[in-house]
């Protein structure tokens, strides 16, 4: 079926729209060798990654208030706080180490954690960063390039995973894996399909295939793990590229964890029956729109995270899973109210600002449980605080 604009959508800028029509016409250049059909997988490549035309790789706003979404550490200096004493806990245990952030945004997460570490006087050897979009690195270097000369000095960025058992410290991912290109299948009774997008000279649209013997294993093999009925024409995706990411982790981590926090569930709740229409959404100007077609490489494609997939690529990376919580309790357990009360001050409206971040990032129909946390390390033996009054790994 083909895709209609919804009327209420702002629409791009001319030179935007030019942009995003010369990424189409790199897709149907490519989807020519295969009857005009791009798998989902490479469409959310492409959309998002392809050199200077994909959504990380060109230069928008993404980030903020002028961008399409914003994440925990732009809404509060809150999370960095909480977020740099569970760092500070591990580097102590370690008796020292780097930090590493995964897709650092707007630089604001390690400023943030920066500055509490130094007044913890917890500094990490390095806050390193690694960033493939050349749009958001130009912003983080601004942003970190303010800093006290003994914070920005310990900044440097990365081009690719540190050399093998060369990391010792904390990874911090957040709101990374949700951002991995994922596949689409539908459930049949008569055979699993691939939901992948047709590219024609009149635009984009869905179209599906017989899924390839690799899928419709992996399909199968949910099926069967979640004990459900799906029911015919279910629809759902999942992430090929999550396993050979932490394998890359565990390759270059020597000790230490990996925090990683973003929206999801665990895989029961991910693949219930009731849930039959996936979990993929775009973002477009701070609106969340169900079709990802409609502008290729100027909105945000984004699907959960399966974070029983996540325990179980941990283990098979030889990575021990170290807990597994709501952002809320992991808030909370890393001294979140200690936090807000050392930024209050006598001001009214410093105390209301506070609470009302407070509330967005812990409120079940905010942040709260929407967003999880887990933990997942090497060489680390005690438990870490931010699962400390709630673990629930039980439920992967």
């Amino acid at each position: 079926m083909p895709l209609t604009k919804d009327s209420r959508l702002p629409s791009p800028a001319p030179e935007a729209l030019a942009l995003s029509e010369r990424l189409l016409q790199r897709m149907r250049h490519e989807s020519r060798a295969t009857g005009n059909w791009l798998s989902f997988h490479r469409y959310m490549e492409l959309a998002l990654y392809a050199p200077g035309l994909g959504y990380y790789a060109a230069g928008s706003h993404k980030l903020g208030a002028a961008g399409d979404f914003v994440t925990a550490p732009e809404i509060s200096p809150l999370f960095g706080d909480c977020m740099a004493r569970q760092c500070a806990q591990v580097l102590d245990a370690l008796g020292g180490g780097e930090i590493l952030e995964f897709g650092a945004g707007t630089g604001r997460l390690a400023a943030r954690v920066l500055d509490t570490l130094a007044g913890m006087d917890a500094l990490p050897d390095r806050y390193l960063i690694l960033e493939t979009s050349p749009d958001l690195r130009e912003r983080q270097q601004a942003a970190l390039s303010t800093l006290p000369r003994a914070l920005s000095s310990r900044v440097r960025w990365l081009d690719a995973m540190p050399e093998p058992a060369g990391f010792r410290g904390v990874m911090l991912a957040n709101e990374v894996l949700d951002a991995m290109p994922v596949e689409l299948f539908v459930w049949r009774k008569d055979g699993v399909l691939s939901r992948g997008v047709q590219v024609s000279a009149s635009g984009l649209e869905w179209a599906d295939r017989p899924a390839d013997a690799r899928l419709a294993r992996q399909v199968r093999s949910l099926y069967q793990g979640v004990d459900e009925s799906w029911g015919e024409g279910y629809l759902s995706e999942f992430n090929p590229g999550l396993a050979p990411w932490l394998a890359a982790v565990s390759g270059a981590m020597a000790a230490g964890v990996l925090l990683l926090v973003d929206y999801g569930y665990p895989r029961r709740e991910y693949y219930s029956a009731e849930r039959r229409q996936g979990t993929l959404i775009a973002h477009y100007r701070h609106r969340m729109l169900e079709h990802p077609l409609l502008w290729p490489g100027l909105m945000d494609i984004t699907a959960n995270v399966d974070f029983s997939a996540v325990a179980e690529a941990g283990a098979a990376a030889d990575l021990s899973l170290l807990g597994y919580t709501s952002q809320a309790w992991f808030l909370f357990g890393t001294g979140l109210e200690a936090a807000f009360q050392a930024r209050c001050s006598e001001d009214l409206k410093t105390q209301l600002t506070l609470a009302s971040q407070v509330r967005m990032l812990t409120l079940p129909g905010e942040m709260g449980e929407r967003f999880q946390v887990m933990a997942l390390g090497r060489g680390v033996e005690m438990p870490l605080m931010g699962f400390a009054l709630q673990d629930l790994s039980h439920r992967l």
